[in-house]
């Protein structure tokens, strides 16, 4: 079973798992990108099950199958919205503005450029992976500084450039760049001066709970 090649799905459900370890306590910020990068690179499942092998989680996960209870994934209900796919041949495709982020996001360009802007979207999920892939074409990413950002790709002859965030805050939303870029680029960057809206309202609660308290008494 652990030479099984993994799924996306199989993929989420680490990463998923990797969150509540986060939040927890269980892992550092420094331990949880190093082990999600892995996650993404993971081939099959014997791989993934090497990341969360001393999380409680795991110990779970090996139940007896006659005890199990029926699996469901960490941190709530697999949402059943489909990918969000962009792509771009011969032509261009462009997601900006104010539009709901989903879990995960494919970007095709061929002989085309796809621009993925996420300064002003609505993230409904924590983590975000989109996957990146530039055939004599371009993908351009651009996110909030508040947010975390990494990526693991590669180029053939193309480049693969995306910087690496971490935005210091738990509650943050996460944004993972994969793919590849053949005679192409993919390209992740934060865009200056752009903050996640919901991280901001949540310190502007905090703030004026504070002032409430000083003025109570």
């Amino acid at each position: 079973m652990t030479e099984l090649r993994a799924s996306d799905a199989d993929r989420d459900r680490i990463a998923d798992i990797l969150r509540e370890a986060l939040a927890e306590g269980r892992l550092t910020a420094e331990e949880h990108a190093e082990r999600v990068e892995g996650v993404l690179a993971a081939k099959t499942v014997g791989e993934l099950d090497v990341f969360i092998q001393d999380l409680p989680a795991a110990h779970r996960r090996h139940t007896p199958p006659h005890t199990a209870p029926p699996p469901r994934p960490v941190g709530g209900a697999v949402p059943a919205d489909p990918d969000d796919n962009l792509v771009a041949i011969l032509s261009s495709a462009v997601r900006r503005g104010r539009w709901r982020a989903g879990r995960r996001i494919h970007a095709y360009a061929v002989f085309g450029s796809v621009e993925i802007d996420l300064s002003e979207a609505l993230f409904e999920y924590q983590q975000v992976v989109i996957k990146a892939y530039a055939v004599f074409g371009s993908v351009e990413i651009r996110v909030p500084e508040n947010v975390s950002l990494s990526g693991t790709g590669g180029g053939v002859l193309g480049s693969f450039e995306v910087d690496t965030l971490d935005s210091g805050e738990p509650d943050a939303p996460v944004v993972y760049v994969d793919g590849w870029a053949i005679l192409g680029s993919v390209e992740g960057r934060p865009k200056r001066g752009k903050l996640v809206a919901d991280i901001l309202d949540r310190v502007q609660r905090k703030v004026d709970k504070g002032l409430r308290k000083h003025l109570e008494r």
